[in-house]
């Protein structure tokens, strides 16, 4: 089987680590992992600051570098959801405004080959116990693209109960935004750091050493907020978890 990696341009410049992790775990799986250089931003911050038209060119580089490929899988639920829901919207109102008419075909072709890490590995290839060794206690935060989104519902979780060594423990009003919200962050600084504030808290008060997401983004906005609290605890994506075995622990 063959997939091509949206690896998401905050992964990209951020934190590759979390790429290299999708790619170790879908080698593992038997998965031949191609990563289209021509890849780029999917959109998202413009189409949700309400830059649509801006928004176009980067459906169209998207969709054109997937070009080919059954599957697309990304380790972001919220980039994952732009593609799936946002594109085939951004084609349909570029073509009833008579500017481009091959937007709505190229979205819905793509927009049914994107899958998120876990509706991948579970759906597609039919796995939930990975192989994966991380003996740790960990609690995990959905975020809202996924949980309402995708609606992932427990694949994550079920990934996460099958990793040998791993203590998963309950996260206290899991299903609450963590405050990041991508652009609501920078225009809302105030409210998205207490709201997240709020997650850190619960997610200390599991008592869990690390905490684990399946966005990048929410793990960031997190991460900064532990940082600055000092709390023992550190934010982890998922693929990192699922990619590691007791001969190659994450960094």
């Amino acid at each position: 089987m063959r997939a091509a990696l949206f690896v998401t341009c905050v992964n990209d410049a951020l934190y590759p680590r979390t790429g290299v992790a999708v790619v170790r775990l879908l080698e593992r799986l038997g998965v031949t992992v191609d990563f289209p250089a021509a890849q780029s931003c999917c959109g998202q911050p413009q189409y949700n600051t309400g830059y649509r038209h801006e928004a176009e060119p980067l459906l169209r580089r998207t969709a054109e570098a997937f070009a080919g490929y059954p599957y697309v899988v990304t380790p972001s639920a919220s980039c994952a959801a732009m593609v799936r829901e946002q594109y085939p919207r951004i084609g349909r109102k570029a073509a009833a405004e008579g500017r481009d008419g091959e937007l709505a075909a190229l979205a819905d072709g793509l927009a049914p080959r994107v899958y998120e890490l876990t509706e991948f590995l579970v759906d597609v290839l039919g796995v939930t116990d990975v192989g994966a060794y991380f003996p740790h206690t960990v609690t995990y935060h959905p975020s809202c693209h996924g949980l309402r989104g995708l609606r992932l519902g427990d694949r994550p979780r079920r990934l996460l109960a099958a990793v040998k060594g791993l203590e998963l423990l309950e996260l206290p009003g899991a299903e609450e935004c963590c405050g990041f919200g991508g652009t609501f962050a920078v225009k809302n600084p105030d409210v998205s750091a207490a709201i997240g504030i709020d997650k850190i808290h619960s997610a200390a008060a599991t008592g869990a050493r690390v905490l684990c997401g399946a966005d990048t983004s929410c793990l960031a906005h997190l991460d900064g907020l532990l940082r600055r609290a000092g709390a023992p605890l550190r934010a982890l994506h998922l693929a990192e978890i699922l990619a590691a075995t007791e001969q190659e622990p994450p960094s």
